[in-house]
């Protein structure tokens, strides 16, 4: 038996396609042979059965690509815990709490709309991702699996997972939150009942929306980079007069924000905050973000007297870099944010959610005028443009070539991001799409003018121009 993936199907950072055109239940199945086997000879093909995690979003597909997928797995001598429907973090708590778990997959289409689905994957403690996915296809296309016979168990660790999440709060007076008052969106995506039964035992009062776990997103897209995502909750912080908002993504790993005046807390700038509150514990720690956060946040680990380190964008490739630096704390524009001080090192919303009512306690400030107490910038929303696959990466090596060869300051770890006088740039082929992605930032409306200029300058010299914004 062999088995040929859809070419589009095999990303850098998971695995992802629509349902019934590009990804199915053979598609599933072939993933878990694939998994299977790579863990097993990872561990040596004469120990024990390994033992797998598997979970899933609240998508249609979602149950269907499962039991594919356990099928696959255990065809190929591996045992599976299956944990159920639940966020994406619980499937890493389920790989990242127990010792005889090896490896865990969770299906879910992220953000994606809702006729797609994929995988997101960790192997024996760390991201799977990059030429791990690639060798799946390749396992697939031979048809080079091991055989087996693994057992299936079913566990429920909602209860327990939420009792971590609770953490967050060790230590503070729980009796000084009680007049917090916290509005939450699960977007109808698969963090809902776990978000019930969290604001259940949170400390305040807490009012909840779309927890009711719906594949079809009746109510917004859960994708709380987007603005018009975080209508419904800037409305009820207003209608309810609360402290502030946070918001989920379909599969719960990536969260947005807003204060208690409806302002939009961006990913990098929740970075800011929990920055703050970490190096007042941990001084001098290394703090990670992606090349597309403000320069705001740089200075403000600086200034708290921690490390500033500027990475690739990417929740695997964040993650893999936090472990080789032991970063305690890192985060990306897109809302991913990682704690590894007194968590895992996974990216998990709720974890963070908790985490942001835990730093305004300890700062002593709320979250309005943390927010309000940051720098105004003036900044580009990420603006992603359609460029030819073969043309994306091309290009940027072309741009960086003719910026190394100026007397321009630039960093070249993800794309090319250029600082001025008038503030930076950034231009960087995405991983996933055939786009470039640009953004800029400046503290004048004349100086982005000019930052976006010097971008259109340098695509035209490639042959190339900013058209329409498209999206993820």
């Amino acid at each position: 038996m062999k088995h040929e993936f859809d070419p589009t199907v095999l990303r850098e950072y998971d695995i992802r396609g629509i349902i019934g055109e590009t990804l199915g239940a053979d598609d599933a199945r072939a993933i878990g042979r694939g998994f299977g086997t790579l863990l097993r000879r990872d561990l040596g093909e004469g120990e024990d059965a390994p033992m797998v995690a598997v979970g899933y979003d609240g998508r249609v597909s979602s149950p269907m690509l499962e039991h594919a997928l356990v099928e696959g797995l255990t065809s190929s001598g591996c045992n599976v815990r299956r944990i159920g429907m639940g966020p994406t973090p619980m499937l890493y708590y389920a790989e990242a709490s127990a010792e005889d778990v090896q490896g865990g997959i969770q299906i879910t289409g992220s953000h994606n709309p809702a006729n797609y689905n994929g995988f997101k994957m960790v192997f024996r403690g760390r991201p799977f991702f990059g030429a791990d996915i690639a060798r799946l296809g390749e396992l697939g296309a031979a048809g080079d699996w091991l055989d087996g016979a693994g057992r299936v168990e079913s566990v429920d660790i909602l209860e327990e997972y939420v009792e971590r999440l609770l953490t967050a709060l060790a230590g503070l007076d729980t009796a000084s939150l009680a007049g917090l008052k916290v509005g939450w969106d699960a977007g109808n995506g698969a963090a809902g009942p776990a978000l019930e039964l969290l604001a259940q035992r949170l400390p305040g009062e807490h009012h909840l929306l779309f927890t009711e776990v719906d594949g079809n997103f009746p109510n917004h897209h859960p994708d709380p980079t987007v603005e018009a995502n975080l209508a419904d909750l800037a409305k009820l912080v207003a209608e309810k007069n609360l402290d502030f908002g946070v918001a989920f993504d379909g599969d719960g790993d990536r969260i947005g924000a807003i204060d208690g005046e409806g302002r939009i807390i961006w990913g990098d700038q929740l970075l800011m905050i929990y920055a703050e509150d970490l190096l007042g514990r941990l001084p001098s720690s290394t703090i990670i973000a992606d090349v597309k956060a403000s320069r705001a946040l740089f200075d403000h680990v600086e200034k708290h007297g921690g490390k500033p380190l500027m990475w690739k964008t990417g929740h695997s490739l964040i993650k893999s870099k936090m472990k080789e630096v032991s970063s305690p704390l890192a985060g990306e524009m897109s809302g991913h944010v990682f704690f590894a001080d007194e968590y895992y090192g996974f990216d998990d919303a709720l974890y963070a959610g908790v985490r942001l009512i835990a730093a305004a306690a300890r700062l002593g400030k709320s979250v309005t005028q943390l927010r309000g107490e940051m720098p105004a910038m003036l900044n580009t929303p990420e603006l992603r443009f359609q460029v030819d696959e073969s043309r994306k990466f091309a290009a940027i090596g072309e741009i960086a070539e003719r910026i190394a060869a100026s007397d321009a300051v630039a960093d070249t770890t993800d794309g090319v991001r250029v600082t001025t006088d008038d503030g930076w740039w950034l231009l960087r082929a995405s991983n996933t799409q055939d786009v470039l992605v640009a953004r800029a930032e400046s503290d004048s409306d004349d100086g982005l003018e000019r930052l976006l200029h010097q971008i259109d300058e340098q695509l035209a010299l490639s042959g190339l121009e900013r058209g329409e914004s498209v999206g993820q």
